[in-house]
């Protein structure tokens, strides 16, 4: 493609995305000056979409009736293409019921999935005449983004695939919601309650930068709040524009174009205005956070987006790459009475009150989520929801010049009734013992004087030997820090035995993020070769350093622990290792406890581990019961139908073991690990309970998947596909069945 074909396009794409014809004239003035043949080209294109646009929306209802006319004369559904795809349209197994959404590249249906279950699904396809290299490469960028991920605040793709025009389509969830700022202002949620969504959101875009995975477009309409049994569950949708920052998303993935900008101008980062050679990472979405907690907060954008868009594309990035924006509590202060006052209503509050409580912490953390330097903003999504429960817990923030006076207000307000006891308490006894103190004071300032001299200068050593201290252990994390993000960007490269190399340079105690996935890739490298000491040497220290990051991270790093032990034959170990698995979670209830129970019960387990166990497997044989989320999961359904059939089995109940293993394996949705692991134990099961027939016909079927699968060595694998650690599951287990049923 030539440079001015290229140019054409990429002003054409960023242009048709202005639906405002003042703001696309001042977009054109201000890219296309000087150069009136490019400017011809692109409106030509611009002309030529809305004539299309006009033409398909007059086309739409015959075509419609096109498609039933050919579907009860001539076999339509089983295959025919019409222009564009409309209700009533098959493709695959789906029937598309109504167009619910629509992208710059993309269009997204209601449809009906007729097999193997039926349900309501969100269908995903590039609109007709968008079908363009790069719009393709986003497209399918967004489809692998989701696939990656596996969290209960993202939306999960089901499937995918392409028309038989070569169009290429992914099914995903169908959430049914209103963006997340539609829905606090209808319900008139108070700040603790948009606070409390908003943390659910930071945990999903942490998921999704862990997967590797960069939004880049996150703002109001990509998240979307539905109810789950009356309780409020943010979704992020739309990965459109997402960006892999560890792994190749798909060989057809897109580079930006020179001076082409992805994103939403109101929610980009100035880095991303810029659109200089600096890489967009992670912290690119934690200033796009920041804009949606201040819209949150305030129902106003830090800079508003009719006015970025009518200055021009040059004037536009220069604001957001140099002007400071309002704090928040100042933004409300500048708002008109009505205006203030509605603000103030949709948040439950008065709005002198309003105004009070976003001043101080909330300002701060804002503003530090908004730094134009990327530097200075908060280094994770996990560690901007930190300290939003620093603030909510009334505990001193992050984000805020830690005061002597600051520390002592927040210790204050978390012990109201100790200090008021005290306050109590102190003006009687100095009412009581202020006659008798006066008459000690001038002995005491004399004596005081004697040895001031003396304390002041051990004071000034003490103080010099800490600060050359502080000194020394500043450079030490500094040092600490380097090399970890240095072994990070091995690992990228897929240089692990130099990443190792630096890791044993240093020593890793206290909790870090960074460090945690270092270690995590270079424990998995290691198992993959079957070098089972070194994964485990790698996974014992993740498992005391992993503290930073959520539950399901930190539960799956015990998932890939415990067979590691076991294939290198270390019994004493793994039976150490479980009793710290169950000891973690023994106080609480945690979304992925089912896993531990799995871990827990690889091997055989006394009565002290099961009885540890026994809360946690309640809580999973309830959410059955209780929650009707779980069925309609599958894939949460399923493995943690596995984990409690295991635990009847080591209770002996083997009657309900196998229950659960057939429950496993009635739900449709395929997942080869997790049915071998099934019928691995419905085989013992079985054999337990006299059915020596279907024992062994369980067994041999599992033996089957399993040897199929791992006799070219263990691969990294997908969530879908199973990972290796847990096909090193199943085998442990087919190895126990193995001697069980066939005898040694």
């Amino acid at each position: 493609m030539t440079d001015t074909k290229q140019q054409v396009e990429t002003l054409f794409e960023a242009a048709r995305n202005l639906t405002s014809p003042v703001a696309r004239q001042a977009f054109l003035d201000q890219a296309c000056a000087g150069d009136p043949k490019v400017r011809g080209q692109v409106e030509e294109l611009l002309s030529a979409q809305t004539e299309a646009d006009k033409f398909f929306d007059e086309i739409a209802p015959l075509a419609t009736a096109s498609l039933d006319d050919s579907e009860s004369a001539d076999g339509m559904a089983a295959g025919k293409s019409v222009l564009t795809e409309v209700p009533g349209t098959r493709i695959d197994r789906y029937k598309l019921l109504q167009r619910i959404g629509e992208g710059g590249g993309g269009v997204v249906y209601m449809a009906e999935q007729e097999e193997p279950v039926r349900r309501r699904v969100a269908l995903k396809i590039i609109k007709l005449g968008m079908d363009t290299k790069s719009v393709i490469g986003r497209f399918e960028a967004e489809r692998q983004a989701l696939a990656m991920m596996d969290h209960p605040n993202i939306a999960r793709v089901l499937d995918a695939g392409a028309t038989e025009t070569g169009r290429p389509y992914f099914v995903m969830e169908l959430v049914r919601g209103v963006k997340i700022t539609d829905y606090c202002d209808q319900n008139q949620l108070d700040t603790r309650g948009r606070l409390d969504l908003f943390i659910q959101i930071c945990q999903a875009i942490q998921h999704a930068h862990q997967k590797g995975i960069i939004h880049r477009d996150i703002k109001p309409s990509n998240i979307l709040v539905t109810l789950h049994d009356g309780v409020p569950v943010p979704k992020v949708i739309d990965f459109g524009i997402a960006k892999a920052t560890e792994v190749q998303l798909t060989d057809k993935t897109f580079f930006t174009a020179y001076e082409q900008i992805i994103g939403t101008p109101a929610y980009m980062s100035p880095e991303q205005a810029e659109m200089s050679g600096l890489d967009i990472d992670t912290r690119s979405d934690i200033y796009s956070l920041g804009v949606l907690l201040y819209e949150l907060l305030t129902s106003r954008t830090p800079f508003d987006p009719k006015e970025l868009v009518s200055r021009g594309l040059d004037e536009m990035r220069r604001t957001l790459r140099e002007r400071e924006p309002q704090r928040p509590s100042t933004m409300l202060t500048t708002l008109q009475g009505q205006e203030l006052t509605k603000t103030a209503e949709h948040r439950h509050a008065e709005p002198p009150k309003l105004i009070s409580m976003l001043r101080g912490d909330l300002d701060w953390i804002v503003m530090k989520a908004l730094e134009k330097d990327r530097r200075r903003r908060y280094e994770t999504a996990n560690g901007l929801a930190m300290d939003i429960n620093r603030y909510l817990n009334n505990e001193p923030v992050v984000a805020r010049p830690p005061s002597r006076f600051y520390r002592f207000q927040k210790l204050v307000r978390r012990n109201k009734v100790v200090f008021a006891a005290g306050a109590a308490v102190a003006v009687a006894l100095i009412i009581g013992l202020g006659t008798s103190t006066w008459l000690f004071v001038e002995e005491k300032v004399a004596r005081q004087r004697a040895v001031a001299a003396e304390q002041q200068q051990a004071r000034l050593r003490q103080e010099a030997e800490q600060a050359r201290a502080n000194e020394a252990e500043l450079r030490r994390q500094a040092e600490t820090r380097e090399k970890i993000t240095q072994a990070r960007l091995l690992v990228i490269q897929e240089k692990f035995e130099e990443a190792d190399q630096l890791m044993n340079e240093i020593s890793l105690t206290e909790p870090t993020v960074e460090g945690a996935a270092v270690l995590r890739s270079l424990g998995e490298w290691y198992a993959l070769q079957n070098q089972w000491q070194l994964a485990v040497d790698r996974f014992t220290v993740l498992l005391q350093i992993d503290r930073l990051d959520g539950w399901d991270i930190s539960t799956l790093d015990y998932l890939e622990c415990g067979p590691v032990l076991i294939e290198l034959g270390d019994t004493a170990g793994y039976e150490r290792f479980r009793q710290a698995a169950v000891a973690r979670v023994a106080d609480a209830a945690y979304p992925f406890a089912d896993r531990i129970i799995k871990i827990s019960l690889l091997l055989p387990a006394d009565e002290k581990i099961l009885k540890a166990l026994d809360p946690l497997a309640a809580a999973a044989a309830k959410s059955f019961a209780t929650n009707i989320n779980v069925d309609s999961d599958v894939f949460l359904a399923a493995w943690r139908s596995v984990s409690l059939a295991l635990m009847e089995y080591r209770r002996g109940n083997y009657s309900e073991a196998a229950g659960w293993c057939r429950r496993c394996l009635a739900y449709s949705e395929y997942n080869a690990p997790r049915t071998a692991t099934a019928r691995v134990i419905l085989a013992m099961a079985c054999h337990q309970l006299g059915q020596s027939d279907e024992a062994r016909s369980e067994l041999d079927q599992a033996r089957k998947i399993i040897e199929n699968r791992l006799q070219g060595g263990l691969e990294r694998g997908t969530g879908v596909q199973g990972f290796w650690f847990d096909w090193l599951f199943a085998q442990v287990l087919l190895r126990e069945a193995t001697g069980l049923i066939d005898g040694p």
